[in-house]
């Protein structure tokens, strides 16, 4: 038995024994431990977001901004690049403040890869898998050019609470007012229920495609990568496939995996390129740096923002955070660009 496992043992034996080594009774002992957990997240979160407003507020204004390339490689979210140029002409663009949020990187990493490679121009045609309600079907469209967005059918949202909590694209059918009007958004969007685990076979010809935290939810880790791969069969040759998805930070040791969200680790990633760079896709270099700043340090801990309470939520304010805790692991948002074999 290894030095930790017997620590460990040594612990849970003290927290379960029924006496203490007096022989008085050993009442509420693992209780008296766990009773403040919750009051040490919320501490948590409250401090955490606090210094993410704070830090946000000190950042420079940027009045002009200039779509730029700078060698997006597949890499995760960290602090420097909400703090970029980049990711704050990208904020500029969908009309958003700049804030210290894995989902605004999410968002500004699809459209910086899209740029850099060219795609971001009137007639191109983009796939979205699992759009739900976010802004990109509407700001491409904006740009003039023509989008397939998709989710999920309207039962397996219900099934999957999708929709109680607004994720689904059926909300609102996907449209932002606030970045294009709703005639050209009916002219250059279609929807479509499409399951990311059987993408149809008519689904071809794109120049692009992108999905931003959806392949984590498609069943496995197996299942997950089979749909990075799938999804190549989308595109005409030299196209683009840009997917952000849940990575857990730690590689040396277990992940989740068989559940409603997996994570991935660096171990995944690096056979999946493997395997697409075999087949003679490129896959763009993968960097697996965490960064190092406050905001790439804190990991958000549940309650999330819907569980917490009503007067809890809004004491805290909307959820800040760059990495968060999923059962029990450290995980963050990391994407990867895959440009198809000519």
């Amino acid at each position: 038995m290894s030095l930790r496992s017997k620590i460990e043992a040594r612990i849970l034996r003290r927290l379960l024994a029924l006496v203490r080594e007096d022989g008085a009774p050993n009442l509420n002992a693992l209780n008296d431990i766990v009773k403040h957990v919750r009051i040490l997240e919320l501490n948590m979160k409250a401090f955490g977001y606090d210094l993410a407003r704070r830090m946000a507020s000190a950042l420079p204004a940027r009045p002009e901004t200039q779509a730029a390339p700078v060698g997006l490689g597949s890499k995760a979210c960290v602090q420097a690049d909400i703090e970029s140029d980049w990711c704050g002409h990208w904020a500029g663009e969908l009309k958003t403040a700049i804030i210290y949020h894995r989902k605004l990187w999410e968002f500004s990493y699809v459209l910086q890869a899209l740029y850099e490679h060219g795609h971001l121009s009137q007639g191109r045609k983009g796939l979205g898998f699992g759009c739900g309600a976010e802004p990109l079907p509407s700001y491409l469209a904006s740009l003039g050019i023509h989008v397939t967005a998709t989710d999920v059918s309207v039962r397996e949202a219900q099934a999957s609470g999708w929709l109680e909590t607004g994720q689904h694209l059926s909300q609102r059918r996907g449209h932002h007012p606030d970045l294009v009007d709703e005639a050209t958004f009916a002219r250059m969007v279609t929807h479509r229920d499409v399951d990311m685990n059987a993408i149809p076979a008519s689904l071809t010809g794109f120049d692009f495609c992108w999905s931003i935290c959806a392949l984590e939810h498609l069943g496995s880790i197996g299942k997950g990568l089979a749909f990075i791969e799938a999804s190549l069969a989308t595109l005409r040759p030299g196209g683009l496939a840009v997917h952000t998805l849940e990575f857990n930070v730690e590689n040396d040791g277990p992940t989740v995996d068989n559940w409603i969200t997996v994570l991935f680790q660096q171990r995944h990633l690096e056979a999946i390129s493997t395997r697409l760079r075999s087949q003679g896709h490129k896959v763009e270099e993968l960097d697996f740096d965490m960064g190092s700043q406050p905001m790439d340090w804190f990991i958000d801990l549940p309650p999330w923002h819907h569980d917490a309470g009503e007067n809890a939520a809004v004491q805290l304010g909307d959820p800040l955070h760059l990495k968060l805790a999923i059962d029990g692991f450290v995980s963050t948002s990391f994407g990867i660009i895959i440009q198809k074999a000519l």
